[in-house]
Protein backbone atom coordinates (compact mmCIF):
# COMPACT_ATOMS: atom_id res chain seq x y z
CA UNK A 1 0.00 0.00 0.00
CA UNK A 2 1.48 3.20 -0.74
CA UNK A 3 1.50 6.67 1.13
CA UNK A 4 -0.73 9.75 0.17
CA UNK A 5 1.06 12.75 1.12
CA UNK A 6 2.92 12.65 4.86
CA UNK A 7 3.80 9.12 6.61
CA UNK A 8 0.66 9.43 8.66
CA UNK A 9 -0.33 5.93 8.80
CA UNK A 10 -4.15 7.88 8.57
CA UNK A 11 -3.30 9.12 5.29
CA UNK A 12 -2.31 5.40 3.92
CA UNK A 13 -4.60 4.49 0.64
CA UNK A 14 -6.72 1.94 1.50
CA UNK A 15 -9.47 -0.16 -0.46
CA UNK A 16 -12.62 -0.90 1.74
CA UNK A 17 -13.85 -4.47 0.23
CA UNK A 18 -17.72 -4.35 0.74
CA UNK A 19 -19.86 -7.56 -0.28
CA UNK A 20 -22.80 -5.90 -1.84
CA UNK A 21 -24.60 -9.61 -1.66
CA UNK A 22 -24.37 -9.07 2.34
CA UNK A 23 -25.39 -5.91 2.54
CA UNK A 24 -28.83 -4.96 3.25
CA UNK A 25 -30.82 -2.35 1.04
CA UNK A 26 -32.49 0.23 2.46
CA UNK A 27 -35.37 1.03 1.13
CA UNK A 28 -36.42 4.01 3.27
CA UNK A 29 -34.78 7.06 3.25
CA UNK A 30 -33.02 7.98 6.76
CA UNK A 31 -34.40 11.77 8.00
CA UNK A 32 -31.45 14.01 8.70
CA UNK A 33 -30.96 14.54 12.89
CA UNK A 34 -29.23 17.84 11.83
CA UNK A 35 -30.80 20.63 14.22
CA UNK A 36 -28.47 23.55 13.60
CA UNK A 37 -26.54 25.51 10.40
CA UNK A 38 -23.33 26.03 10.42
CA UNK A 39 -21.60 23.00 11.64
CA UNK A 40 -18.00 23.32 10.95
CA UNK A 41 -16.50 24.37 14.69
CA UNK A 42 -14.82 27.52 12.82
CA UNK A 43 -17.79 28.82 12.04
CA UNK A 44 -20.02 27.98 14.96
CA UNK A 45 -20.90 30.88 17.30
CA UNK A 46 -20.08 29.48 21.43
CA UNK A 47 -22.95 31.59 22.50
CA UNK A 48 -25.70 29.87 19.96
CA UNK A 49 -28.79 29.03 20.92
CA UNK A 50 -28.30 25.12 20.31
CA UNK A 51 -25.54 24.75 22.40
CA UNK A 52 -27.83 25.81 25.70
CA UNK A 53 -29.24 23.12 27.53
CA UNK A 54 -28.12 20.60 25.16
CA UNK A 55 -26.06 17.63 24.17
CA UNK A 56 -22.68 18.23 22.31
CA UNK A 57 -21.30 16.05 19.12
CA UNK A 58 -17.89 17.07 18.57
CA UNK A 59 -17.39 14.78 15.18
CA UNK A 60 -14.29 14.74 13.48
CA UNK A 61 -15.16 15.66 9.80
CA UNK A 62 -14.65 11.90 8.14
CA UNK A 63 -16.78 10.37 10.78
CA UNK A 64 -20.31 11.08 9.11
CA UNK A 65 -18.78 9.56 5.64
CA UNK A 66 -17.76 6.06 7.55
CA UNK A 67 -19.87 5.99 9.90
CA UNK A 68 -23.80 4.79 7.67
CA UNK A 69 -25.38 5.11 10.49
CA UNK A 70 -24.01 8.16 12.01
CA UNK A 71 -27.25 10.81 11.93
CA UNK A 72 -29.10 7.93 14.49
CA UNK A 73 -26.29 6.33 16.07
CA UNK A 74 -24.71 9.58 17.00
CA UNK A 75 -26.00 12.77 15.94
CA UNK A 76 -29.87 12.43 16.89
CA UNK A 77 -30.89 15.04 19.63
CA UNK A 78 -27.27 16.42 19.89
CA UNK A 79 -26.06 19.77 18.83
CA UNK A 80 -23.39 19.60 16.37
CA UNK A 81 -19.77 21.06 15.73
CA UNK A 82 -17.26 19.29 13.38
CA UNK A 83 -13.38 19.95 12.85
CA UNK A 84 -10.39 18.14 11.63
CA UNK A 85 -7.58 17.98 13.95
CA UNK A 86 -5.19 17.30 11.00
CA UNK A 87 -6.03 19.42 7.74
CA UNK A 88 -8.07 22.70 9.82
CA UNK A 89 -6.04 25.36 11.43
CA UNK A 90 -6.93 24.63 15.33
CA UNK A 91 -5.14 26.91 16.98
CA UNK A 92 -8.24 28.37 18.28
CA UNK A 93 -10.82 25.55 18.99
CA UNK A 94 -9.54 25.34 22.44
CA UNK A 95 -10.54 28.38 23.63
CA UNK A 96 -13.81 28.43 21.43
CA UNK A 97 -14.89 25.00 22.71
CA UNK A 98 -13.73 26.08 26.58
CA UNK A 99 -16.26 28.91 25.85
CA UNK A 100 -18.88 27.15 24.44
CA UNK A 101 -18.72 24.35 27.65
CA UNK A 102 -18.66 27.49 29.92
CA UNK A 103 -21.30 29.78 28.38
CA UNK A 104 -23.67 27.13 28.34
CA UNK A 105 -25.41 24.37 30.33
CA UNK A 106 -24.45 21.24 28.50
CA UNK A 107 -25.80 18.39 29.18
CA UNK A 108 -23.03 15.57 27.93
CA UNK A 109 -20.25 16.32 25.19
CA UNK A 110 -19.83 13.00 23.05
CA UNK A 111 -16.19 12.94 20.92
CA UNK A 112 -16.62 11.31 17.97
CA UNK A 113 -12.86 10.63 16.18
CA UNK A 114 -11.79 7.88 13.94
CA UNK A 115 -9.08 4.96 14.70
CA UNK A 116 -6.08 6.90 13.26
CA UNK A 117 -3.68 8.17 14.91
CA UNK A 118 -4.00 11.85 13.95
CA UNK A 119 -7.87 12.03 15.11
CA UNK A 120 -6.76 11.44 18.66
CA UNK A 121 -5.82 15.47 18.05
CA UNK A 122 -9.72 16.03 19.11
CA UNK A 123 -9.93 14.57 21.74
CA UNK A 124 -7.10 15.84 23.55
CA UNK A 125 -8.56 19.26 22.33
CA UNK A 126 -12.06 18.51 23.74
CA UNK A 127 -10.83 17.34 27.22
CA UNK A 128 -8.33 20.21 27.35
CA UNK A 129 -11.05 23.38 26.75
CA UNK A 130 -13.61 21.22 29.11
CA UNK A 131 -10.71 20.86 31.97
CA UNK A 132 -9.95 24.89 30.99
CA UNK A 133 -14.12 25.54 31.16
CA UNK A 134 -14.11 24.48 34.73
CA UNK A 135 -17.51 22.40 34.58
CA UNK A 136 -17.53 18.96 35.09
CA UNK A 137 -19.77 17.59 32.10
CA UNK A 138 -19.76 14.23 31.54
CA UNK A 139 -17.81 13.33 28.48
CA UNK A 140 -17.53 10.00 25.99
CA UNK A 141 -15.33 9.35 23.14
CA UNK A 142 -16.29 6.94 20.32
CA UNK A 143 -13.97 5.63 17.95
CA UNK A 144 -14.96 4.89 14.43
CA UNK A 145 -12.92 2.44 12.41
CA UNK A 146 -12.27 2.83 8.93
CA UNK A 147 -14.10 0.04 7.71
CA UNK A 148 -17.49 1.94 9.28
CA UNK A 149 -17.54 -0.06 12.46
CA UNK A 150 -18.09 1.79 16.06
CA UNK A 151 -14.51 0.47 17.74
CA UNK A 152 -16.16 1.09 21.23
Amino acid sequence: MAHAGCGCPGSMARVIERNEATEQENTVKAASELRQWPVQLHLVPPTAPWFQDSEILIAADCVAFALGSFHSDLLKGKALAIACPKLDDSTPYVEKLARIFSENNVKSITVAIMEVPCCRGLDMMVRQALAQSGKEIPLETAIIGINGERRN
